[in-house]
């Protein structure tokens, strides 16, 4: 089992920058995969973004590709995904997730935390 509690979240206007923060607990850090998913209004949850167990490997969904950054600090149980140039687009609930079978960047996960809202006003 894992549980994975998000922060970090707020409004912010278009151009502005946010970090989003995870910290997991009950097993191993540094031993799986981590990623962040979002959903907006009226929309299916997406994938944002992936990191391998030790940091060295990440997937970006093509939307946010040179404008976001996740990466993970073992020592720390968390993950972070560092939003630059933000749009009115980006407005979404942020989810932490965590695949604990898998090492490598993957967009399947098993375990979710409870969001975190993500407001962008242009």
């Amino acid at each position: 089992q894992v549980q994975l509690v998000e922060s970090g979240g707020g409004l912010v206007q278009a151009g502005d920058s946010l970090r989003l923060s995870c910290a997991a607990s009950g097993r191993t850090f540094g031993r799986y995969a981590m990623g962040w998913f979002r959903q907006a209004p009226g929309k299916e949850r997406e994938f944002v973004a992936s990191i391998n167990w030790s940091g060295s490997s990440t997937d970006y969904a093509d939307s946010v590709k040179g404008r976001f950054t996740i990466s993970r600090d073992n020592a720390k149980n968390t993950v972070y995904l560092q939003m630059n140039s933000l749009k009115s687009e980006d407005t979404a609930v942020y989810y932490c997730a965590a695949n604990i079978v898998v090492v490598t960047t993957t967009r399947r996960y098993d375990y979710w935390g409870q969001g975190t809202q993500v407001t962008v006003s242009s």
